[in-house]
C-alpha cells in the first residue's frame, strides 16, 4: 500500500481520522459521539467505509461490533505531514520552520522544552558529521 496523503480527505473525514488517532481505535458510534455536529449513523459508518476504500482506515471484528484503527501510524503521519509542511511553506529548509516556531510567541516554550531542543539539535551536530 502506497503512501496516502490526507489531502484527498473532505473536512469530515479528516476529523474521523483525527479521532481514531486520538482515541486509538473506535466504533462507527465511539467515532459518532466525537464528532462536532455528527451526521446520521449510517452517515458515520458510509464515511467510515469510503476511508477504509481509500486505505486510511482498517477495522477488527470485537464480537458483533466493527472496531476502526487508522491504518498509517501517528508518527509516520506526523512526520510525512512534517514533511510536506516544510517543503510547502519554507522552501524545504528545516531551520526556517523551526525559526517560526519559535518566533511564535504564543508558543512560549519552557526552560525544560528549551533544553530538550538544544540536546536534539546536539544530536543533530554530531550525526551530521
Amino acid at each position: 500500500m502506497g503512501h496516502q496523503s490526507h489531502a484527498d480527505l473532505s473536512r469530515r473525514e479528516r476529523q474521523i481520522i483525527d479521532i481514531l488517532y486520538a482515541q486509538g481505535r473506535a466504533t462507527a458510534a465511539d467515532v459518532q459521539a466525537a464528532l462536532p455536529d455528527p451526521p446520521s449513523y449510517s452517515a458515520v459508518r458510509a464515511m467510515l467505509r469510503i476511508l477504509e476504500e481509500k486505505g486510511h482506515v482498517r477495522h477488527e471484528q470485537d464480537g458483533p461490533r466493527y472496531v476502526f484503527l487508522p491504518t498509517v501510524a501517528r508518527d509516520n503521519a506526523k512526520k510525512s505531514a512534517m514533511r510536506h509542511m516544510v517543503q510547502t511553506f519554507f522552501e524545504g529548509s528545516a531551520s526556517q520552520a523551526i525559526s517560526a516556531l519559535l518566533d511564535d510567541h504564543n508558543a512560549k516554550l519552557s526552560d525544560a522544552e528549551l533544553d530538550r531542543l538544544s540536546r536534539l539539535i546536539a544530536q543533530a551536530r554530531k550525526g551530521a558529521r
